[in-house]
């Protein structure tokens, strides 16, 4: 895909990986279109980005989400581009996990891209085609104690977005996963539910910067799988080395590693909007 000119939704904008994303295909020539909860903080960054529209959504309202393809539809024509960003975390261990967060955390990691999928493939295919991205997290490729609930979630999307993947392919419509690691946004600080995965806090960081450009890489390529490197790596389903295996495996160490230390401050937390985390995201 052609990202100058091109009309791109990017949900979960008013921070972290979304915002630097929008930041990112706005300088490329994308006129971008800003979803999330928090109306201050888009109208500031569409005030930032020229030919820009904000967009309140929460992804969790199909409604919601369709209106915001309407309004898409309404100012620009058409839809070239949508990128699934908004998630939010749930690092509890399994005996612990409450049933309600999971649903809560499925619901917007998961069935939320997935009603954004169908709300905009219907313009995409009466146009010439399009390209989804979806992003994931690098949990999904690794198991660590803790995090079941969250990578599930990820996991499933992960599935969704390859099936989608074959079913949308005739329709000229690409779908992408993007993986992040370690990402410096508020992630973390907003949580579902539970604490901070112990080993995180020896891996430095990636700028959502980082995660942007990946998530440009995988618009501009079509690649299948991308994961969040310097620069961005695509990677192979089945690979037997690295993070490319795309079948979850024990991380190297995790068996040993206490699943979480200090408490988050704030469970139960919205969700957050702009991705990315303090952890293997």
């Amino acid at each position: 895909m052609e990202i100058d000119q091109s009309v791109c939704i990017v949900t979960g904008a008013s921070s972290g990986i979304g915002a630097a994303t929008a930041r990112l295909l706005s300088g490329l020539g994308a006129r971008v279109v800003l979803a999330a909860r928090r109306t201050d903080r888009l109208e500031a960054l569409a005030a930032e980005l020229a030919g820009s529209l904000a967009v309140t959504t929460d992804v969790t309202v199909a409604e919601q989400v369709h209106r915001l393809v309407d309004r898409t539809v309404d100012a620009y024509g058409r839809v070239d581009a949508l990128v699934n960003n908004a998630g939010q975390g749930l690092h509890v261990p399994l005996e612990e996990l409450d049933p309600a967060d999971l649903r809560a955390v499925f619901e917007l990691n998961v069935v939320a891209p997935l009603v954004g999928m169908q709300a905009v493939l219907p313009v995409m295919r009466a146009g010439s085609g399009g390209a989804v991205v979806n992003v994931s997290s690098a949990t999904s490729l690794r198991v660590f104690p803790g995090l079941g609930g969250y990578s599930a979630t990820k996991a499933a999307l992960n599935m969704l977005s390859q099936v989608g993947r074959l079913e949308l392919a005739d329709a000229g419509v690409t779908v992408s996963v993007v993986y992040p690691s370690v990402t410096a946004t508020e992630f973390h600080s907003r949580l579902r539910a539970g604490h901070l995965v112990s080993g995180a806090r020896r891996i430095t960081p990636d700028p959502p910067e980082l995660v942007g450009q990946a998530i440009a890489f995988a618009l501009r390529s079509g690649e299948a799988h991308v994961l969040v490197r310097d620069p961005p790596l695509p990677i192979v389903p089945g690979e037997s080395e690295g993070w490319g295996a795309l079948l979850a495996r024990q991380a190297p160490g995790a068996a040993s590693t206490p699943a979480l230390h200090e408490p988050d401050g704030n469970p139960g937390g919205r969700p957050s909007e702009g991705g990315g985390g303090g952890h293997p995201r």
